[in-house]
């Protein structure tokens, strides 16, 4: 039974493969033979992260999401690592690496994108591909105006970098940003509830079934210690920096047109799907792929997305 098993995940791999228009790829490696789980110490801090692939290979950075770690990447990076050099870090205060309390450390983005900038110095990544989801979307926009040299494509998974992105459930938010202590115990709780951990996966997707509740429950387990409450009322009221800086986010990508892939789960709760093609005002060869699936879109269409994602890759950098 095994080796059927194994027979029938190689053949995936190779169907994988040539139907990204990628036949003369090799097979992809299994998962235990392909990432390995490292710790570097970055500004004082332990940052954990994901590394699969030759190291010689295109990078591509895998920036995750809230209330996500690296390891939202943990399926698609065996996917890739035939062709590519994966690294996908945890920021401080999320995952395995260290959650200094807010006393020690500056929970905004500005900071967090400089402990990944200091990161990928001390990996030695002089070039890469941004995938940039959620969170991850304002870090990797810091990384691609402070250095615009390296990045050699961008594929965004539901991260906003227009206002269009931003539907009614935002107004609560940016009252937030207005007056924190009248509106955080309203706004806060649903940002570390078990409910509200569940209902970012979930969204509207009318298939709940196809989505592992460990997901969830393992977020939410995270977000209960001790200190995590603060740390996200910190970063999400710094949050209020990202949209201000929108107007430079679409300068940038305007004068650089980088290739650009973006991958959008229509069943978002978090983020309005009109931000999709958003960014074709921007860049207007961006590929766009609204694909059946919820604010985390790997969750549900994983072979797709690493489809597109290959073919992707394949037209712009290889």
């Amino acid at each position: 039974m095994k080796h059927g098993l194994a027979a029938a995940s190689i053949a995936a791999a190779t169907v994988l493969a040539s139907a990204a228009g990628m036949a003369h790829a090799q097979t992809v490696p299994f998962l235990s033979s392909t990432t390995t789980y490292r710790t570097v110490m970055v500004d004082g801090l332990k940052i954990f992260y994901r590394e699969a692939g030759p190291p010689d290979a295109p990078t591509l950075l895998l920036l995750h999401g809230y209330p996500s770690s690296s390891r939202m990447f943990a399926t698609l990076m065996p996917l890739l690592a035939d062709r590519y050099h994966l690294v996908a870090p945890d920021d401080p205060g999320f995952g395995a690496s260290d959650a200094p309390p807010p006393s020690e450390f500056r929970y905004t983005f500005d900071h967090l994108a400089q402990v990944v900038d200091d990161f990928t110095a001390q990996l030695g990544l002089r070039s890469y591909v941004l995938y940039q989801q959620d969170y991850g979307g304002p870090i990797g926009m810091r990384l691609a105006l402070a250095h615009p040299e390296r990045v050699r494509a961008i594929i965004v998974q539901n991260a906003v970098a227009h206002e269009d992105g931003l539907g009614p459930a935002w107004d609560l938010r940016r009252a937030f940003w207005k007056d924190r202590a009248a509106y955080e115990n309203k706004v806060i709780p649903g940002f570390t509830s078990l409910e509200g951990a569940k209902m970012r996966h979930l969204g509207s997707s009318p298939h709940p079934e196809r989505y592992d509740p460990e997901t969830w429950a393992w977020e939410a387990a995270h977000l209960s210690q001790p200190g995590q409450r603060q740390i996200q009322s910190d970063l999400f009221f710094d949050y209020q920096t990202n949209v201000a800086d929108y107007p430079s986010w679409q300068a940038w990508l305007k004068g650089h047109q980088p290739p650009l892939l973006v991958l959008w789960g229509r069943y978002d709760p978090s983020f309005a799907l009109a931000e999709a093609q958003a960014y074709k005002r921007d860049v207007p060869d961006a590929e766009v792929h609204v694909l059946d699936a919820g604010h985390f879109a790997l969750d549900e269409k994983l072979d797709e997305a690493a489809m597109l994602i290959r073919g992707f890759l394949a037209k712009k950098i290889e």
